[in-house]
């Protein structure tokens, strides 16, 4: 067994084996290096510079839920206690999901759709995030490319580049209510364009698109013969006396993927819940065998905890219609707030009033401050003078803009936007 015995010994750039060759140090996917900015990592790099003396205000982040304003009904901390407490739910569950969660899902995206999902439509996911990663894997064949909003959601991004597909980015227009740019989007799909990924109600843009631009949307894609990735996580959280239209009432036109989730229409992330839906009533997803490896994935990935599966059909049939408003008219409130308060400070602006999810992107005038160069100093500055926390929007593709939660109390709100306005005062290069 001595015989056996290997000797390293570093020689600082690598290892110098005891027979004499040697072995660099073994590195990292080069891809995840490529790919290393997110959401998550630049609050962490904010929440670091925190200001000691000030309360820390977090507006960066998309979780309402850790205010108390914003928790989740009774019934759905019921439904959960009485799944974990049958003992029923204590083993795996199938790959694709409990087959009766599946059911749930599939009759709660069907409302409204001019055609009826079943279970077999369903597959259930951790969060929204992983229907993402596993939609991104399925689509990537060699070569191909696919099309991201920007300003988009950065997880796409990581997603696409983890799994080699080439990202082609079509503008969502500031001045016309981040509708998105049909003519870019028709300039740059080619044979090799796999699927256009659109987001709504937006996340970052608390844009929420009309019947009319969505059905121009689903024309167009079926035009260049692609499907459409529809990201619904904010379904349903929309104001303002505007309706929320999904992609998938367009399916006969184009094939749609519904992506979506229980995390923020019922204020609990943290459960990691999420769904992809094949809204396909023609078939051609199955045709090109994407179905078959959405499955392939599911049956080698980890899938929810079972005992949130087990909860989901009754969270789904029982919260009430009252739960749903008064999350609304809080979200309504708090986006006026901002609204009202960026009109008030010269060196910010915004295109237009948010109308659902829970974000505003405000336009950065650099020009109009001394001693910021960029969304990223003035991010960072803020933090560290006022212990305010905003997303800069470069992680989003979007310089010199920040991107605000108003999933937050008036109070709050008011306190961050009074911080905001001293600190764009202070740094104005008009004083």
């Amino acid at each position: 067994m001595s015989g056996l015995k290997q000797v390293c010994v570093s020689n600082g750039s690598g290892l110098k084996h005891s027979n004499g060759y040697v072995k660099e140090v073994t590195r990292c996917n080069p891809v995840l290096l490529e790919y290393s900015s997110s959401i998550r990592g630049v609050l962490a790099y904010l929440l670091a510079r925190v200001c000691p003396e000030k309360s820390m205000i977090p507006i960066g982040h998309g979780d309402a839920s850790s205010f108390k304003c914003f928790r989740t009904p009774i019934n759905v901390e019921d439904a959960i206690i009485e799944s974990t407490r049958s003992c029923k739910y204590n083993g795996y569950a199938p790959s694709y999901g409990l087959l009766e969660t599946r059911g749930a899902v599939a009759e709660y995206v069907s409302s409204g759709l001019p055609y009826k999902l079943t279970s077999n439509d369903v597959y259930l996911t951790v969060g929204c995030s992983q229907a993402i990663q596993v939609c991104m894997q399925v689509l990537a064949t060699k070569g191909s490319n696919i099309l991201l909003p920007r300003p988009g959601f950065p997880v796409y991004e990581t997603a696409c580049g983890y799994s080699g597909i080439e990202i082609r980015f079509y503008d969502l227009i500031p001045e016309n209510n981040w509708e998105v740019d049909l003519d870019q989007v028709e300039a740059l799909a080619d044979d090799k364009t796999v699927a256009m990924v659109i987001i709504n109600p937006s996340n970052p843009c608390g844009a929420v698109f009309s019947y009319e631009h969505l059905l121009q949307i689903a024309k167009t894609a079926g035009h260049l013969g692609i499907p459409i990735v529809s990201d619904e996580v904010y379904a349903h959280m929309v104001f303002g006396g505007i309706k929320f239209e999904p992609m998938a009432k367009f399916a006969s036109i184009t094939p749609v993927i519904t992506l979506g989730g229980i995390s923020k229409r019922w204020l609990i992330p943290g459960w990691r819940f999420g769904w992809l839906v094949a809204c396909d009533p023609h078939g051609i997803l199955k045709q090109g065998k994407i179905q078959e490896g959405v499955e392939m994935l599911m049956n080698i990935t980890p899938g929810p905890t079972t005992i949130v599966q087990a909860a989901v059909p009754s969270i789904l049939r029982d919260t009430s219609q009252e739960f749903f408003e008064q999350t609304l008219h809080l979200l309504e409130t708090a986006a006026d707030i901002c609204y009202n308060r960026i009109q008030k400070i010269n060196s910010l602006w915004c295109h237009s009033r948010p109308k659902g999810s829970m974000f505003i992107m405000v336009k950065i005038n650099i020009s109009a401050l001394k001693d910021i160069k960029d969304d990223m100093e003035f991010a960072s500055a803020l933090v560290m003078e006022e212990s305010v926390v905003v997303l800069p929007g470069s992680t989003l593709g979007m310089k010199n803009w920040i991107r605000i939660s108003f999933g937050a109390p008036s109070a709050t709100l008011e306190e961050a936007w009074d911080r905001i306005e001293s600190f764009c005062h202070k740094h104005s290069n008009t004083i």
